[in-house]
């Protein structure tokens, strides 16, 4: 239900972990990579993680939606390695049985997944590339990867 792959992700897969017969709503998010990023042009990306780390934060923002959302199944699916211009970075899936909970569980996890899942975007650009650093695009990693963090549950 939570996975990172190097593999393109393919959305009706995703989609598949959540149908049930209770389900009167499926809701994705398919993130991609787009071409332009705060109006410089985007040539590619490339996503690194922390695998084992990431697939635990994601089984964790599960939990965290079953609790608030006790109805709904969700599966994540992260790529990481290099991208392209519209290849498909994260799937997300939720199912509920009401349209409005599966909106707002499948917005949950996309901000939950940018808050704790060890993922690390570089950006390369016609002029150079750069280590983003973390998801919010609040702390910068110029190694790539942050050097001293401890990772918690």
């Amino acid at each position: 239900m939570f996975q990172i792959t190097d593999h393109p992700i393919l959305i009706e897969e995703v989609t598949q972990k959540v149908l049930s017969h209770e389900a009167g709503a499926v809701v994705n998010f398919i993130g991609t990579v787009r071409e332009f990023t705060g109006g410089k042009q985007t040539l590619a990306l490339e996503y690194e993680s922390y695998v084992s780390m990431a697939e635990k934060q994601l089984r964790k923002i599960g939990r965290e939606i079953v609790c608030k959302w006790p109805e709904a199944r969700i599966a994540i699916t992260h790529r990481v390695g290099h991208l392209q211009i519209s290849d498909i970075a994260v799937v997300i899936a939720v199912s509920t049985p009401h349209r409005n909970d599966a909106y707002e569980a499948n917005q949950y996890a996309i901000e939950r997944i940018k808050q704790i899942v060890p993922i690390w975007k570089k950006e390369y650009w016609q002029d150079g590339t750069e280590w983003i650093g973390n998801q919010q695009e609040t702390i910068s990693y110029p190694s790539g990867k942050p050097e001293d963090v401890i990772f918690n549950d």
